[in-house]
């Protein structure tokens, strides 16, 4: 089988029938989905077992709630595909998606190179974003191209991936369950791991913006675990020493600072013990204006500690 298509389901009703219908209408056949009911509790459990029994390249997978990134671990566990692709269940495809995915991959021919990830573009509402036409040897080059020089909708969203399914699994890649903003979390360390990427210059992923989720909300829960991601992230990297840290610690700092953005003091409180301040000043140290930041943000600590 060619391509596993993982849909993580939860509540979703309104718009899960547009979501399945968009990979039924795939002009590429050789497909299957795992959809992954993570513990509904309106009828999308129910929408699933219709469409399995209409079309057997459907499976249906019902688990109690554990999160985006436990269902689209179970999704990977009960994948089969050669190319695995990631579909949030109130998104949709374009009908050719996985032809034009397809004609880009190479074939099984043990003289041709493998491609870990092809990157494709999409819709954020009525916003394109197309990645810059290149191959790239590396998925660290990848991310040097278009991660570290501005963090855009198409590198962050792992939707916007086709993942070779080995190159997954002899890496250990999998989502970090129980936080959210998984994507900042799962995307980095896939690029680090990976070999040859391709890009396909068009948009292909159609992403529904709703009010109240987790991209137009910046929640304390959020804030959290945008540190916690940040001190896994700076981790990882402050170990490496065959990497550019300029670039790397700047969108790490990055990662620290847009934790406290705009946050209130009470919130400010509760987020400054989750910071790993030897990590955070690590990275922080390669530009004057990351140091300030850094520096205000402790002494508010200081200032708190001091007066409790």
């Amino acid at each position: 089988m060619r391509f596993s298509v993982i849909i993580p389901v939860y509540n979703v009703e309104p718009w899960l029938r547009e979501c399945l219908d968009s990979v039924l209408r795939q002009t590429c056949g050789d497909w299957e989905a795992v959809c992954v009911d993570d513990g509904s509790t309106d009828r999308s459990g129910e929408i699933l077992e219709q469409y399995a029994q209409r079309d057997n390249r459907i499976k249906a997978i019902h688990q109690p709630n554990g999160g985006l990134s436990a269902a689209r671990n179970t999704g990977l566990d009960n994948a089969h595909g050669d190319y695995v692709l990631f579909l949030d269940s109130d998104d949709w495809l374009e009908p050719n998606t996985l032809e034009r995915i397809n004609n880009k991959l190479p074939t099984t021919h043990y003289l041709l190179p493998t491609t870990d990830l092809l990157c494709f573009g999409g819709w954020r509402g009525h916003e394109e974003e197309r990645p810059a036409p290149a191959t790239y040897t590396t998925g660290w080059d990848y991310y040097n191209h278009c991660a570290l020089a501005q963090h855009t909708f198409p590198f962050v969203c792992v939707v916007l991936r086709c993942y070779r399914r080995q190159f997954l699994e002899d890496n250990g890649l999998r989502f970090r369950e129980g936080i959210l903003h998984e994507d900042n979390h799962f995307t980095p360390r896939a690029c680090l791991a990976a070999g040859a990427v391709r890009v396909i210059q068009a948009s292909l992923y159609h992403y529904r913006l709703r009010e109240g989720s987790i991209m137009t909300t910046r929640t304390l829960r959020s804030r959290q675990d945008m540190l916690r991601i940040a001190n896994d992230l700076a981790a990882l990297f402050t170990k490496r020493t065959d990497l550019d840290r300029r670039t790397i610690y700047r969108a790490l700092t990055h990662h620290y600072q847009a934790a406290f953005a705009g946050a209130t003091r009470r919130d400010r409180d509760a987020l400054l013990p989750l910071v790993d301040w030897h990590l955070y000043r690590t990275v922080s140290r390669t530009r004057p204006r990351h140091r300030l930041n850094y520096s205000l943000i402790f002494l508010h600590l200081s200032v708190s500690l001091f007066f409790k």
